[in-house]
């Protein structure tokens, strides 16, 4: 899938940390192997930590023994051994993982919620200005944009919040 990936043209793509460091470390593997052979920069391998719909009772659910701050070091760990470009985590999780991460490592933020909108499924969410002001690279913005009856207000209103942090 990464090579596919690849050859498609992509900056950046998710695999779930999950799936161990090995995985991880193939996974970069083919990418730059791919990459080399058709001459274009590497697409960044980006891994998915503790998903945001996710708190600390639903992963002893799954049989993780730990919390969630417990899993997302040890998957940051797990990113940055493999060589990873960067990680997926919740707003909630950026305070013990930007002082922790490589200087160039991408965090990606989901979860995130203008001022005022409900939490939907996600358990772990943050406002734009927040998920910013704790050191996010990108925030992943769906249902209050796609689920707005006015999405152009929705992303100037959230833009609005951003230009605030």
């Amino acid at each position: 899938a990464v090579r596919s990936a690849t050859r498609l043209g992509v900056d950046m793509m998710t695999i779930h940390l999950s799936g161990g460091k090995a995985m991880c470390e193939a996974a970069v593997a083919a990418a730059a192997d791919e990459a080399d052979s058709l001459g274009i920069p590497r697409p960044k391998i980006i891994g998915v930590s503790v998903l945001t719909s996710l708190g600390d009772g639903d992963i002893k659910e799954l049989g993780w023994q730990t919390s969630v701050r417990e899993q997302v070091e040890r998957l940051l760990r797990l990113a940055t051994l493999a060589g990873l470009d960067g990680m997926v985590c919740s707003a909630a999780d950026l305070e013990c993982i930007r002082p922790r991460a490589p200087r160039d490592f991408v965090l990606i933020t989901p979860g995130i919620r203008p001022a005022g909108a409900a939490s939907g499924d996600q358990a772990r969410i943050a406002t734009p200005a927040a998920a910013i002001k704790a050191g996010a690279d990108l925030l992943v913005i769906g249902r209050p944009i796609s689920e707005a009856p006015d999405a152009k207000a929705a992303v100037e209103k959230i833009a609005a919040e951003m230009a605030g942090a």
